[in-house]
């Protein structure tokens, strides 16, 4: 007999399970594919290892993966519709709600396809802050990854520390943006707000500060045999299943391919800075935990360049748009380096005061479509590793 399980409770529900999933999964999990003797389960759509409201429906065979498919929609808000239906002023709040790990970003991506849409150029000191905020919001995410993936994986410390070193990144970027989760930084034509003698301060005692704090990462976690061996190997992802999901970020750049938008596509004044692009040692879960952690490190290279080359003048321009602000007719498409991968954002005007059409391009939703391949086959616990690895927000999967 199979059983259907959900995450709270264990039951027999029917002599076949694809009887309870409906219509929707009748094609993936129809009666004739079922292997004998496997077992359908339900991880998620609400569970600790799954980041967010993100459902996997697997079958499994004991404890090795036949399938694994995830399933989308528990969270699709329709950020695209929004944009479509709202003023650019009155959209660009949303872009802090997307993903809510590296708002700043998203941000980014917006004012910048507008700005270039419309032809407008943020002033030289405002272009610093940009990269400023946007390294500063990285190593955050970075960092809450981090202590997460750990805690994935049965490690309940590191995620301590972690949230420690967002709270420090959260009390600079409030001076700034006012907010420490969904923020709101960018404008169009420049920033919302300077920076103080505080701020400055804070940002120069940071950077030695998690230099020491990654000496710790290492000797705590990265250098630990357990944590090595539970992932050396576990779930490969080359180059060639990246390519044809679209993956981007550190998932494509752990399985060897130095492609970063910040290098490939340069944007703002990341061209002008000195830093490297990471790319793991090997392709497995092991190899992409190693480049989020190298590229913490770059992004503390980013802000301290950053922030010694700061010029004095202006924020924005000084014929910023106003709030009833309309997009001239035409199309441009604008993309940057979020901390897991490419966001793309394009837009299409008529030159009225929506925008015909708006289309979000998160990485998270092409480094998830890959999952199912890289599961296939495995254990179940070497499986949530691989999810976990992906560094999924599910707030910007489903959009």
């Amino acid at each position: 007999m199979n059983l259907f399980v959900n995450p709270f409770h264990f039951s027999s529900i029917s002599e076949n399970p694809a009887d309870m999933l409906g219509d929707f999964y009748s094609d993936n999990f129809e009666r004739g594919r079922l292997e004998k003797d496997s077992m359908l389960v339900n991880l998620g759509p609400q569970h600790p290892s799954t980041h967010g409201v993100l459902r996997i429906l697997g079958e499994l065979s004991g404890e090795y993966v036949l399938r694994a498919e995830p399933v989308l929609g528990y969270l699709h808000r329709m950020h695209d519709k929004m944009g479509e239906t709202k003023t650019p002023y009155q959209f660009l709040p949303n872009m802090g709600r997307v993903d809510y790990l590296h708002p700043i970003a998203w941000n980014w991506a917006y004012v910048g396809a507008a700005e270039r849409l419309a032809g407008l150029q943020a002033p030289e000191r405002a272009e610093h802050l940009r990269v400023i905020a946007c390294e500063l919001n990285r190593i955050a995410s970075h960092v809450m990854w981090w202590g997460a993936f750990v805690l994935d994986l049965g490690g309940v410390t590191p995620i301590l520390y972690a949230f420690e070193e967002r709270e420090k990144i959260n009390d600079m970027l409030q001076i700034i943006t006012g907010s420490r989760l969904t923020m709101n930084y960018f404008r169009f034509g420049g920033v919302g707000a300077d920076v103080t003698p505080r701020f400055a301060r804070l940002v120069r005692e940071f950077i030695p500060y998690m230099r020491e704090r990654l000496k710790m990462y290492a000797k705590l976690v990265t250098g630990n045999v357990i944590f090595r061996r539970r992932l050396a190997g576990v779930g490969p992802i080359d180059a060639d299943l990246c390519y044809r999901y679209g993956a981007t970020g550190p998932v494509l750049r752990g399985a060897g391919v130095p492609y970063d938008v910040r290098r490939a596509e340069p944007y703002g004044l990341y061209d002008r800075f000195q830093f490297d692009v990471p790319v793991g040692d090997s392709n497995c879960c092991l190899g992409r935990y190693q480049v989020r952690v190298r590229e913490i490190e770059e992004s503390l290279k980013i802000v301290e360049q950053a922030l010694d080359g700061l010029p004095a003048g202006p924020i924005i321009i000084d014929k910023a748009p106003k709030p009833n602000w309309k997009l001239p007719a035409g199309e441009a498409y604008f993309a940057v380096e979020g901390a897991r991968g490419k966001i793309g954002i394009h837009l299409l005007s008529a030159g009225g005061k929506n925008a015909y059409r708006v289309k979000l391009r998160a990485p998270g939703f092409s480094n998830l479509s890959l999952f199912a391949e890289a599961a296939e086959g495995t254990l179940l616990a070497d499986a949530l590793a691989i999810l976990g690895s992906l560094d999924l927000v599910i707030p910007e999967v489903d959009r």
